[in-house]
């Protein structure tokens, strides 16, 4: 099925402005224009978008996401290269997972802090709690 750039817009979130940036920088070379010089968005084309917007979404810059899809449009001269892309991309993922885990721990440790703050009518109280401040101590000073 074909669709227009609005109804391409619309099936994927995305604005018809970003889908133009997106083909001037190069992602979009697989789209087809009409007679009318329209473009014509395909099935495979809005899974293309919906890739594109997964890459961007774990932080792979637009430069990588155009090299990607060159390689892809060379073809299997470029696995090993497609494979690499996607290995590097997954670890870059799982460090990025680590890190909002420490930061996920140190809000928790505030939120733990505040409710019993709230409870006993002070901070300071709080802070003399012995689960909190071992909690502290084990989110705050944990190496890495």
């Amino acid at each position: 099925m074909g669709y227009s750039i609005g109804q391409a817009a619309k099936k994927t979130g995305l604005t018809t402005h970003t889908l133009r940036y997106y083909e001037k920088e190069g992602l979009l070379p697989f789209v087809r224009k009409n007679s009318s010089g329209l473009r014509v968005f395909s099935d495979d084309d809005i899974g293309w978008l919906e890739l594109i917007e997964c890459l961007k979404g774990v932080g792979m810059p637009l430069k990588d996401i155009r090299q990607y899809i060159d390689w892809n449009r060379e073809g299997d001269g470029t696995l090993e290269l497609r494979l690499n892309m996607f290995k590097q991309q997954k670890q870059n993922l799982e460090n990025q997972l680590r890190q909002l885990q420490k930061y996920m721990e140190k809000i928790n440790y505030k939120i733990n802090l505040y409710t019993e703050a709230v409870k006993l009518g002070s901070l300071a109280e709080a802070m003399e709690n012995e689960e909190l401040k071992a909690l502290k101590k084990k989110v705050y000073d944990a190496a890495g």
